[in-house]
């Protein structure tokens, strides 16, 4: 549990709730794993309800954002990437109570601890909890861009990979179906956030200069939807060219496999012929008559041959 307090030119953080400094005012408490009695206690000092688990996971709009009398709740994903391409959501609720803020999250987060770095470098911008909700959307967003810019490097080096021919498809494929869920549960997460800053632009809570930044905030979450949609794209073309070049290679296999039966069904034929026992065959009393059959199998399987070098088949 932290808390932040705005002091003359600063911002103080301090980790105990009790006893409360009235002399400071209280931006931001921010609950990270907190025992059930901190959560207990939060909640009884502010007089607010803050959303279980289950509640945090719901899909509606209406549980991703509500107002209330007193104060705002508001849930959102915040995708977390660990090492290789292993990721999780991370599931946040923000209660905003006039000018407070009181963020309650279960795992560490890159835009927390940056929205924290941004308030010691310059304090006098965050005047109230409002302030400070808005730098962690704007925070995450930077990093998603981030992650979209990182996706986009690794589709690139696919495509190269391509085309210079040094690939094994199955491989690729791997590597294309591991970056297709990775970019729609980014997506996915992007999207959350354009729902509930869409659902705060609405509120009558955020004055004109909050609203500002809010569609600002939006604008650079709808470019983030349209690349994300982008990428997806071509991850599919990839994914199609790869099928592609692994059906033109099947296909070359069964077109060598057809043209050697066709050039040994001559061949064939003529040694079925003189191979059947009956008694009465012209050739069989004829001393050329095994060079005669070797001749005409080989000569058919060059006829074969030169016909389709002709026919530009080979």
């Amino acid at each position: 549990m932290r808390l932040y307090y705005k002091g003359q030119n600063t911002v103080i953080k301090t980790t105990s709730i009790l006893p409360i400094d009235s002399t400071k005012k209280l931006l931001w408490v921010d609950l990270q794993n907190p025992l059930i009695e901190e959560i207990a206690e939060i909640e009884r000092l502010f007089e607010i309800n803050i959303p279980s688990r289950l509640q945090q996971e719901e899909i509606e709009l209406s549980s991703r954002y509500t107002e209330t009398d007193d104060y705002i709740i508001a849930n959102s994903n915040f995708i977390q990437f660990h090492a290789n391409n292993q990721y999780e959501n991370v599931h946040v609720s923000f209660l905003v109570k006039e000018d407070l803020l009181i963020t309650y999250r279960e795992a560490s987060l890159q835009s927390f601890a940056e929205c924290v770095s941004k308030i010691r470098t310059n304090p006098k911008t965050f005047v109230n909890g409002k302030m400070i909700l808005l730098a962690i959307f704007e925070t995450r967003v930077d990093i998603d861009a981030d992650l979209i810019e990182s996706f986009s490097k690794q589709i690139s080096g696919i495509s190269k990979q391509l085309s210079e021919g040094n690939n094994e498809n199955s491989s690729v494929l791997k590597q294309i179906a591991a970056l297709q869920e990775t970019t729609m549960q980014l997506r996915a997460n992007i999207i959350d956030k354009q729902r509930v800053t869409s659902s705060m632009l609405k509120s009558q809570e955020f004055n004109a200069e909050e609203k500002d930044r809010l569609r600002i905030l939006i604008k650079d979450i709808n470019s983030l939807v349209e690349h994300t949609n982008f990428l997806f794209e071509r991850l599919e073309y990839l994914q199609n060219t790869i099928l592609g070049l692994v059906n033109t290679e099947q296909n070359k296999i069964i077109k060598l496999f057809t043209v050697v039966a066709v050039i040994f069904m001559p061949p064939t034929l003529i040694a079925s012929m003189y191979g059947m026992n009956f008694k009465y065959i012209p050739e069989l009393d004829w001393k050329i008559g095994y060079p005669l059959a070797i001749l005409l199998m080989i000569g058919s399987s060059v006829i074969i041959l030169f016909i389709f070098r002709k026919k530009k088949w080979l």
